[in-house]
């Protein structure tokens, strides 16, 4: 696994994990500012990470950098409001 990095000039996090061969493979969340809030607009996964879990380890590593930067999160995304309700213990980064 990867640091998350905020990629701004895209507007995008990205976060790299390893698949079953061990090659790195990429979780990303498109983003837009909304004031002092950051919405999450799409978060996807390379084919060969989808049911490995790494979505979900990705959205831990937003929450976490969220709160470190102090930013605010609006889960816009079908899957990262899931994702917070599954986890209401990281409500604490929502907007």
């Amino acid at each position: 696994m990867t640091d998350l990095r905020d990629v701004t000039a895209r507007q995008r996090y990205e976060q790299g994990f390893a698949d079953a061969d061990g090659t790195l493979r990429c979780v990303w969340a498109d983003y837009a500012d909304r004031g002092e809030a950051r919405a999450i607009l799409h978060v996807e996964a390379d084919q060969e990470l989808r049911g490995t879990g790494a979505s979900g380890r990705f959205m831990q590593s937003l929450a976490d950098h969220a709160r470190r930067e102090q930013t605010k999160l609006i889960p816009v995304c079908g899957y990262a409001a899931a994702w917070f309700r599954r986890h209401p213990d990281q409500a604490d980064v929502l907007a």
